[in-house]
């Protein structure tokens, strides 16, 4: 594990989509009440789903009712599929009409339904709305203000540039051995959802000056760390991040992240003083997800000094504007 490695974030990306949104939201250029029809139109229609009917709100809550349980990408669901399809290029219109073909969740008002087409979606929307790309409005709005020099938005590049650890998958939370290298990798079915690659130090940054109120006006801030029920993650979610609460009282926010390889957990306190990302470079084993959790936890609760450690496994004091970083083997 190199010393503040790349990696891909997963669906941390969501939070970096859903700043986006919500800057646009406050520049009066779309609204949370926007329907998915009035930005795509004829995009969301079809076996249950009905984009008039569908806010931006609920996208990026998750209560839109959209369904993307086993979109048959290839790459991402076993050995076999990653090695013959791990260059193929994906258009966000190729993975919603994959999406499309599932019935959504009954009364999407209801209940709350993870799915990435919902981030997707808006990504697309992003696009519509500002005529440039997601990837050119994530580099512009966050990536360069916040200095986030080890962050980038591959589109369709395969290969992560720098330094980092391989990715392996499809054995490490099986029992049957560590499985494959499934470093490279074309993001281009993630796009808005999960194609984020970036550092622990990267992810501190951005969630301190997220919550701290650099990149959000109040209101925005205010509708982003409102929270609902999310029972499919045991948690309460916002518009892009998750409420979790802390052994020490309160809570945090920050964002479960997986994509091929690579898991990552992180965030920061309701202020943005504290933060702490945790990541694995494989698919982890039983025990995984209660670790990173528990390592967050501890370094968002732990009081009085905080260590400093120069290996890249252990707790690492970034710049002053930063939190340490946990990174594991």
């Amino acid at each position: 594990m190199p010393l503040n490695g790349r990696f891909r974030i997963g669906s941390a990306t969501k939070t970096f989509t859903a700043t986006v949104v919500l800057q646009l939201v406050g520049e009066g250029r779309m609204s949370l009440e926007d329907t998915v029809e009035q930005w795509l139109p004829g995009v969301v229609q079809g076996n249950g789903s009905d984009g008039t009917q569908i806010t931006v709100r609920q996208l990026l809550q998750h209560t839109s009712g959209i369904r993307d349980d086993g979109l048959e990408i290839p790459a991402l669901e076993s050995a076999d599929g990653y090695r013959a399809e791990r260059l193929r290029t994906y258009t966000p219109e190729e993975v919603v009409e994959l999406a499309m073909r599932h019935l959504p969740v009954p009364s999407p008002s209801a209940g709350w339904s993870y799915s990435n087409t919902n981030y997707l979606l808006a990504a697309m929307i992003t696009q519509k709305v500002t005529g440039r790309s997601w990837a050119q409005e994530v580099n512009d709005r966050i990536i360069r203000p916040l200095g986030l020099r080890d962050t980038s938005t591959p589109g369709t590049f395969p290969l992560i540039l720098g330094p980092h650890a391989q990715g392996y998958a499809f054995g490490t939370g099986t029992g049957t051995g560590t499985g494959i290298d499934v470093t490279v990798l074309n993001p281009s079915m993630a796009v808005g959802s999960g194609s984020v690659i970036s550092t622990a130090h990267d992810l501190n940054r951005f969630y301190a000056a997220l919550l701290g109120g650099r990149l959000l006006a109040p209101v925005q801030l205010d509708e982003m760390t409102t929270t609902v029920n999310a029972p499919e993650l045991g948690v309460r979610y916002g518009l892009g991040l998750a409420e979790i609460p802390l052994s020490c009282g309160g809570s945090y926010f920050g964002h479960r992240g997986e994509l091929l390889g690579y898991i990552t957990w992180g965030g920061a306190t309701r202020d943005g003083t504290r933060t702490a990302v945790v990541y694995v470079s494989s698919d982890g084993g039983q025990d995984t997800e209660q670790a990173m959790l528990t390592l967050v936890d501890q370094e968002l609760c732990r009081t009085g000094p905080r260590p400093v450690r120069s290996r890249a496994h252990s707790v690492v004091r970034p710049p002053r504007l930063l939190r340490p970083a946990l990174t594991l083997p």
